[in-house]
């Protein structure tokens, strides 16, 4: 606790608790957009190695509960069905991890904002952005790809997959049930290649411990939201949280640049 004190501060951290707290709400309520909304803040106040390494453990224990909350056999055949978006991930992620300190951030996160707000932003607007059927094994292999590179230097990997979701159009339950799971793989994977690189050393993975109960907290709150939220209105929440993500990440590239 004092090697964290030490670097980040006292009043850092408790915003930082706030943050997660907020994040896992919002996880809770649509299944994804804690990395995103943690990083978006944490980046602001604290630095780029504390930022990455305080998601990365409240990441793998909402995923945990997120991916198994409907039990371990829809979980199981969420894995089979979605194989090569995981694979990708798996193998991907770590590729990336290693170039973290090596490969600037904004490019990143530049680079993933601008077709993600575009994307949602002409969902909104009702323009048909369906991926066709005979392209999904395609499509679900670019995703892995694209959220793995992106994963291991930024700790983000979700949006790819969240725009391949709703180009498919997947009901909620199954929505958020894919993410959990594939959110979960890439988390184990993404603290095996932090371990590695380096930057998860004591006092990183002190001050992610800390935040792993104020995420749990947030996510429970969340899925009573997202329990009463009918297929429509989760859609259209996602697609405008989604326009939301799209632009921080915009602004925190501008700002790295």
């Amino acid at each position: 606790m004092s090697e964290v004190l030490s670097i980040i501060g006292g009043h850092d951290l408790a915003l930082a608790l706030v943050v997660t707290l907020l994040a896992g709400f919002v996880k809770g309520a649509v299944g994804f957009a804690m990395p995103l909304i943690m990083m978006g803040a944490f980046s602001s106040f604290l630095p780029p190695e504390m930022a990455l390494a305080g998601l990365v453990l409240p990441t793998l224990f909402s995923n945990i509960s997120q991916a198994f909350r409907q039990g371990w056999g829809p979980a199981r055949e969420t894995a089979r069905k979605y194989w090569r978006i995981l694979a990708a991930t798996v193998v991907f992620i770590p590729i990336s991890a290693q170039f973290f300190w090596a490969i600037p951030q904004g490019v990143f996160l530049l680079l993933l904002g601008l077709p993600i707000t575009a994307f949602a932003g002409a969902q909104l607007a009702g323009l048909p952005m369906a991926i066709k059927l005979h392209h999904r094994a395609r499509a679900e292999w670019l995703s892995g790809i694209i959220g793995g590179l992106y994963g291991g230097v930024s700790g983000i990997w979700g949006p790819p997959l969240i725009v391949y979701l709703l180009s498919i159009k997947a009901d909620k339950i199954e929505t958020v049930r894919v993410q959990g799971v594939v959110f979960l793989i890439g988390a184990f994977v993404l603290l095996g290649a932090h371990l590695q690189s380096g930057l998860l050393d004591r006092a990183a993975l002190t001050f992610s411990a800390l935040l792993v109960l104020p995420a749990l907290i947030g996510q429970a709150i969340g899925f009573a939201l997202q329990d009463r939220l009918d297929q429509t209105l989760f859609r259209r929440a996602t697609q405008v949280l989604l326009v939301l993500t799209g632009l921080n990440l915009i602004r925190e590239a501008v700002l790295h640049l």
